[in-house]
């Protein structure tokens, strides 16, 4: 336990937190100046939040603004090393709010922030170089217990790790998913003036079969490479590389630079010293060289714990019936990342109290966006039945049934299967929150035929 606790230096724990504070303000102030947080939180009266949480709807509107500029400027403090605990908590809390709030526009790199932000939350990265540590000189420390490092390369092997498995399945090694994804981004390119030749070379078909098994290849070596000395400076230039092209090609967001940040875990203090903080002295260890043993446990047990729970999360639709990848029950906070596209066609009937039958617009109150999601995820599909329960009784209609007709899913450009239950009544049925939802149709023997 002792190896846990002793004291190290914290370079590339200050280090990370003057990048991830520059990344949340990109990401936060970015998301406004580019209009999705106008897509998502203000031009909509209704959002597909996480169940459970749809008290958040009283949020939306011009309210998102103000959260969003606020996470940007805590991300400042942050890297800045200025109230640090006050700016980490803070922001793990309204970074988390704003990722419940919505499934609409879900992406893994959400989810990540949510971890990253609460790791961030309880280690001490405001020791050094930081506003923090001039104001008060004797809380100020040149390092850190090893624990607060082997979190973060914890938390990253288990995002590679999985992202790796789950890319062991037919739609991505038969190259089905990818040619789609690859043929959508070369779209952006033909419309620019100077980068349109390169929209061509995204349309080759070799190029999506070399990138299917070196994405496999890069997820599963990648860590141990990083852990292994004489490969570490290898591993990084790979990285740098395969997030560079990731992030110019599929436009995933800051998720490709926080991950190369968080790569910094495992580089040698020294390393990294010489080249960010030539003026840092070598650190003394302290003679007290491990932490007070009052809240050890306390932190073993609690990093034990977050650890199994991501491993069970990602493992956890093997114990829900049915594929994941046609159910979707189990796909999030998963690292389940860019693995399938799909479509689908789905109709809504109302019917009333005194025999009406109503075919619902579901443009009314959702956005284009928004329904195609409510297409292809059936929890949407609940969640959108239960607003219209929620509507018309406003309405003065107690007992309404809701019916999805017609629903149809088509898997990486594969035909058109059913895909939910018509004879079900959807407003009146409960969700299952840790099993199967019944009235999912059964998924295909072959989403290709």
């Amino acid at each position: 336990m002792n190896y846990l606790f002793e004291k190290v230096d914290n370079t590339k724990l200050v280090l990370f937190r003057i990048l991830f504070g520059i990344l949340m303000m990109a990401e936060c102030w970015g998301a406004i100046f580019t209009g999705w947080v106008k897509k998502t939180f203000v031009d909509v009266d209704f959002t597909f939040n996480f169940i459970g949480f749809e008290w958040t709807q009283v949020l939306l509107g011009d309210t998102m603004y103000g959260i969003y500029i606020a996470m940007g400027f805590l991300g400042l403090l942050i890297m800045l090393g200025a109230f640090y605990r006050f700016s980490t908590i803070s922001l793990f809390l309204l970074w988390t709010l704003t990722y419940l709030m919505q499934k609409s526009n879900y992406n893994n790199h959400y989810y990540f922030l949510v971890w990253v932000c609460f790791l961030m939350a309880v280690v001490p990265a405001n020791k050094y170089y930081s506003v923090d540590a001039s104001l008060n000189r004797k809380k100020a420390s040149e390092t850190a217990p090893r624990w607060t490092i082997i979190i973060f390369k914890i938390q990253v092997a288990i995002l590679y790790f999985f992202a790796a498995i789950a890319k062991l399945y037919p739609g991505w090694l038969e190259h089905r998913y990818l040619p789609i994804r690859l043929n959508n981004s070369s779209q952006w390119f033909a419309n620019t003036e100077y980068f349109s030749w390169v929209a061509p070379y995204l349309r080759m078909p070799e190029l999506a079969e070399i990138l299917a098994y070196s994405g496999i290849a890069f997820d599963f070596l990648i860590v141990p490479l990083l852990m292994i000395k004489q490969t570490r400076k290898v591993a990084f230039i790979l990285a740098l590389i395969f997030h560079i092209f990731n992030s110019i090609t599929l436009q995933v967001g800051i998720f490709p630079y926080l991950a190369l940040a968080m790569s910094l875990f495992f580089f040698n203090s020294e390393t990294i010293k010489k080249v960010v903080f030539p003026f840092k002295r070598r650190s003394l260890i302290p003679e007290e060289r491990y932490e007070k043993p009052y809240y050890r446990n306390f932190v073993t047990y609690t990093v034990i714990i977050l650890t199994l729970w991501q491993i069970y999360l990602p493992l956890r639709h093997w114990l829900i019936k049915d594929d994941v990848l046609w159910t979707e029950e189990g796909h999030r906070m998963a690292w389940r990342m860019m693995l399938r596209t799909k479509s689908g066609h789905i109709d809504f009937e109302t019917h009333l109290p005194n025999g009406q039958i109503i075919n619902e617009d579901v443009y009314e109150f959702l956005r284009p966006h928004q329904v195609y999601g409510l297409q292809t995820k059936p929890d949407f599909i609940w969640q959108y039945a239960q607003e219209l329960k929620r509507r018309y009784k406003e309405k003065g209609f107690d007992s309404i049934q809701v019916f999805a007709k017609n629903s149809t899913l088509s898997i990486n450009g594969g035909p058109y299967h059913p895909f939910i239950n018509p004879e079900v009544d959807l407003a009146n049925v409960k969700w299952s929150y840790f099993g199967h939802q019944e009235w999912i149709l059964p998924s295909p023997k072959n989403y290709y035929e």
